[in-house]
């Protein structure tokens, strides 16, 4: 038996992705025969976050501990080198299948009340393939009896088929980037222009060591911003659309990450917030009794001439 469970493939045309039950993580997403994802096998573990859908919180939560309506809560530290709680609750539970067709699958998983988060929320996760790619829709639902503190990411990895990926190329439409300590924590923003987090034109990535938030998003008519990482060539790419929801994207080209998946692939990850939003309020979500909140991205693969 996988890992990660059951393996769940959708097909549509030339697309294949693969959704696992552990964590109703995204495992893989192929066009043509080629993977847009770093991501990992049937027989292996998630190892680095890949795919996964990262609730009641993405990235770090400093210490563990935060103040909510006058009240203390302290998580697991499960990133205890650094002494955070990282990338929320439901990383290791099993989703169960809603919902499945041959190009979409709908999981959902309840968050039951507990030790450092006593908050009652039903998430669903939906991965459908269309004419325009991959598109994956995270909804939660307070249903318990107080407003919650909520957000929300996923971690995926993106790959152009290079060694490594310091040659692809990253565009970012992002007008500000987020410093942060030697933990993760972050700092107030500061404008991208004129520091070298400024990917709005495309550059290739380089040896640059990124595990770096950005904000204020770069907009088109439709709500829409993009993410691009290309090949050197520019004969094909990705791009990563953040929707609904999405506020902050964080990348990471995978530096601490154990050979021989160190910087292979750079992780491009959406965000309702960023890290120790618990604590700064940034971009949280106050999640009343029985509110939804809605977050949506997906991935676009693209050949030059198409």
């Amino acid at each position: 038996m996988s890992p990660t469970g059951r393996q769940i493939v959708l097909r549509k045309g030339e697309q294949t992705a693969v959704v696992v039950e552990l964590g109703g993580a995204l495992r893989g997403y192929f066009v043509g025969g080629r993977p847009v994802l770093d991501g990992f096998s049937a027989d292996e573990p998630i190892v680095g976050g890949r795919g996964q859908v990262l609730v009641p919180w993405p990235n770090r939560i400093g210490g563990g501990r935060y103040r909510w309506n006058g009240e203390e809560f302290r998580l697991p530290l499960t990133e205890p080198e650094k002494g955070n709680a990282i990338h929320g609750l439901l990383r290791w539970t099993s989703w169960q299948v809603v919902e499945q067709h041959e190009d979409r699958v709908l999981l959902g998983v309840t968050l039951w009340p507990q030790p450092g988060y006593p908050f009652h929320l039903h998430v669903r996760v939906e991965y459908a393939l269309g004419a325009a790619g991959l598109a994956v829709a995270v909804v939660a639902r307070n249903v318990g009896t107080g407003t919650a503190p909520y957000g929300v990411g996923q971690h995926p990895y993106l790959t152009v088929g290079t060694d490594l990926v310091d040659d692809a190329v990253l565009t970012l439409p992002a007008r500000k980037w987020l410093p942060a300590d030697d933990s993760g924590m972050p700092a107030a923003a500061e404008p991208v222009a004129g520091s070298p987090f400024d990917f709005r034109t495309p550059r290739a990535v380089g040896a640059r060591h990124l595990d770096t938030a950005f904000a204020e998003l770069e907009r088109d008519s439709s709500g829409l911003a993009a993410v691009r990482l290309a090949h050197p060539s520019g004969s094909h790419g990705t791009d990563l659309w953040l929707g609904e929801g999405v506020e902050f994207v964080q990348v990471y080209t995978g530096d601490t990450l154990p050979e021989p998946a160190r910087r292979k692939g750079i992780a491009v990850e959406p965000m309702s917030c960023p890290a120790d939003a618990f604590r700064s309020r940034a971009g949280l979500v106050e999640l009343e009794p029985g509110a939804e909140h809605a977050f949506r991205w997906g991935l676009r693969a693209w050949t030059e001439g198409r």
